[in-house]
């Protein structure tokens, strides 16, 4: 983690630190006076239907760069690479994108290593896992061996559901209930049918604000990483002078408070990259 977070810094130093460069980058842009920003679908609540965080940045960096926004919704494949050949450098068998750039994607040096076709930039959040729990029906979670006898909901196919079902050798696999939508999981808690929720913390406060009756903790699960991973952008390789741009945008966003304003218009508290 060390490593990473002094990736990061350096990340930002050389954002504010590097030399003026020959041409303004928007002449990388696939079509001119559009930035086109792919986002994932039914992402809440980063992206639900056209609105969320990750849509409301993207219009930030478009206005900011004097450009026309062109969201880009897709599907997330099996895995981040794939999401990232897809959706930045080459585009989708099917025949839509690249975008110019992608919101969301993990900045990690040792993921950075492994996908030298795009460059990964502009850390704008931390996620974290959370587990959220009815103080009712779970008045408290030491352990995560209380959902051998409670009911859990959990995200198909997520980091989540991962390490729930490998917890212990698979012990709490028979009381995990998976959901398709994780509203929905958040709905079957509030209406008292499970127990709990693990969820990102940013779907939990945005989908748990002004509700009472239930507390939230980082989950005592030693597959996920505590202090969560960080979230930023991603361009194709070689569009440097694009990426500084929208780095450049972005710092000033942040130092502006604008970032914030948007997370919490949307019911999230924006946890910083270390």
């Amino acid at each position: 983690m060390k490593s990473v977070l002094k990736f990061l810094t350096l990340l930002w130093l050389a954002a504010f630190g590097l030399p003026a460069w020959a041409d303004s980058g928007l002449d990388q842009l696939r079509a001119p006076g559009t930035l086109s920003v792919a986002v994932y679908k039914e992402f809440a609540p980063f992206n639900d239907d056209g609105k969320g965080i990750d849509v409301d940045i993207a219009r930030l960096i478009a206005e900011r760069l004097g450009l026309r926004l062109a969201l880009l919704p897709f599907d997330a494949d099996e895995k981040m690479e794939d999401d990232l050949r897809n959706m930045v450098w080459k585009g989708h068998y099917l025949g839509y994108g690249p975008a110019d750039i992608m919101m969301h994607v993990p900045v990690d040096r040792h993921f950075m290593d492994r996908n030298d076709k795009v460059l990964i930039f502009a850390p704008y959040y931390r996620e974290q896992m959370m587990l959220v729990h009815s103080r009712e029906k779970l008045p408290k979670v030491e352990t995560m061996s209380v959902f051998e006898h409670a009911t859990i909901g959990v995200e198909d196919a997520s980091i989540g559901s991962i390490a729930l079902l490998g917890f212990e050798g698979g012990k709490l696999a028979r009381n995990v209930r998976h959901f398709h939508n994780i509203g929905e999981a958040f709905r079957e808690l509030k209406e008292d049918r499970i127990s709990a929720v693990l969820a990102l913390n940013s779907q939990v406060e945005a989908m748990m604000q002004g509700t009472r009756g239930f507390d939230r903790l980082i989950p005592p699960l030693p597959a996920l990483p505590p202090a969560g991973w960080v979230l930023g952008i991603a361009a194709k390789a070689g569009n440097e002078a694009l990426a500084r741009r929208v780095q450049e945008a972005m710092n000033e966003l942040d130092k502006e408070g604008r970032l914030d304003e948007v997370f919490a218009r949307h019911g999230v508290r924006r946890l910083k990259p270390l």
